[in-house]
């Protein structure tokens, strides 16, 4: 099963790509989404095209994306649910099936604690995928969001699977 992983932003959103045969786990590509810092509107269109190129070219079958945390600063915690909405738009438009998940539960599935500084993140992603540097905090955010995906997923057998059927 290939799994897409998504820590989405308003400004730059991390990427991931997993593969997960049983409890082995490969890694396949990671990257940041640049939005940019101009108009809104172009921002969630860059971040809707960008993951539509890589949904496009790695084919995953199933998705899963960090759910938005309440902020004190409801400005930008309305910026990144648009964010995620457009995200989850890419996703949509390749028929994927995204999975939540809190911060919360993607720190405690890869460190065993739910409050892990990002730092601990990016050291536990390195030490289980081996990805090629560099490894920024959002994409290694985004990695980690595909391995707790695989370990909250029950095993498949065909890649085909985890797509939604029309």
């Amino acid at each position: 099963m290939r799994i897409l992983g998504v820590d989405p932003g308003s400004i730059k959103t991390g990427v991931g790509i997993l593969d997960a045969q049983g409890n082995h786990l490969s890694y396949v590509y990671h990257t940041v989404i640049q939005a940019g810092k101009g108009d809104f509107s172009e921002r969630l269109t860059n971040l809707f095209l960008g993951l539509n190129d890589i949904i496009a070219e790695f084919q995953p079958d199933t998705a899963a994306m960090e759910d938005v945390f309440v902020s004190k600063n409801v400005a930008s915690a309305l910026k990144l649910g648009q964010a995620r909405g457009a995200l989850i738009a890419a996703c949509g438009h390749h028929k994927l099936h995204v999975e939540p998940y809190s911060p919360t539960k993607v720190k405690q599935s890869l460190t065993g604690f739910g409050r892990a500084e990002k730092s601990q993140i990016q050291h536990m992603v390195n030490m289980l995928l081996k990805p090629p540097p560099p490894l920024q905090e959002d994409a290694a955010d985004a990695l980690a969001v595909c391995i707790c995906h695989a370990h909250h997923t029950p095993v498949q057998t065909s890649r085909s699977r985890g797509r939604k059927q029309s």
